[in-house]
Formats: structure tokens, sequence, C-alpha cells
């Protein structure tokens, strides 16, 4: 299953690599990383269908905000399930994020527990 994180700060990619070792090793997962969503959507049209699943997405970038995207996603490739993280939990976030059809929303520092199951649930759908 490939997933594609979405995120403007590029240490996440070393540390989702690490959380998601075992997971990528075992080839149960594939990541791919986009640092701004200009870049995301370049990455989802690259194929058609697009090959990604499952796409994580920060909300506060540069350019094109996380909502943005995900309001372009919803629309051109509804397949693909996406959440959201945000450093900030408030309740305009997150209601703007689910409003928008975000599966999920998560707050940093991320529960990749929780962010595992979640992924799980996309694997079994």
């Amino acid at each position: 299953m490939k997933i594609l994180i979405v995120d403007d700060e590029k240490d996440v990619e070393m540390l989702f690599r690490q959380k998601f070792r075992k997971e990528i090793k075992q080839e149960d997962l594939e990541l791919v990383f986009a640092f701004s969503g200009k870049e995301a959507i370049e990455i989802l049209e690259e194929s058609d269908p697009p090959s990604v699943v499952y796409v994580f997405s920060d909300i506060n970038m540069p350019g094109m905000t996380g909502i943005e995207l995900l309001q372009i996603i919803k629309k051109k490739f509804p397949q693909i399930k996406v959440s959201m993280i945000s450093a900030y939990g408030d309740s305009e976030n997150y209601n703007r994020a689910i409003n928008s059809g975000a599966k999920e929303f998560f707050t940093k520092p991320i529960d990749f527990t929780s962010l595992k199951r979640e992924i799980r649930g996309v694997l079994n759908t």
C-alpha cells in the first residue's frame, strides 16, 4: 500500500521512515513524501488511477494549505482516503478538516499507535 505524507518540514520523512521501519521492510507499506501541496498533486497525477491509497497531510503549509489540498484530492481522487495533522488541536482546524472530507484528524506530536491503527483500517477496506 502506497501512502503519501505531505508536510513542509522535511525532517518528518526520517521520523516516518523510523516509525514504519518494520512495515516498510516487510513491504506492507511504501511511503512517498511531498513537501508542498503542489508537489503532492503532481505525485497523485503520475498514474491513472493514482497508486497512492492514503494521504496524510499537514494543515499549515506555505502556498497551498492542507485543507486546500484535501478539497482538491476529494474532488479529483475521491477514492483516496485523507487524514490531516496539525500542531494546533483546536476545534476550528478539526471541524474544517472533517467537514472537508478528512477521514481522521491528528495533532502533533503524532500518536503513531493511533496512526498505525488508522492505516491498518485503510488496508482492510
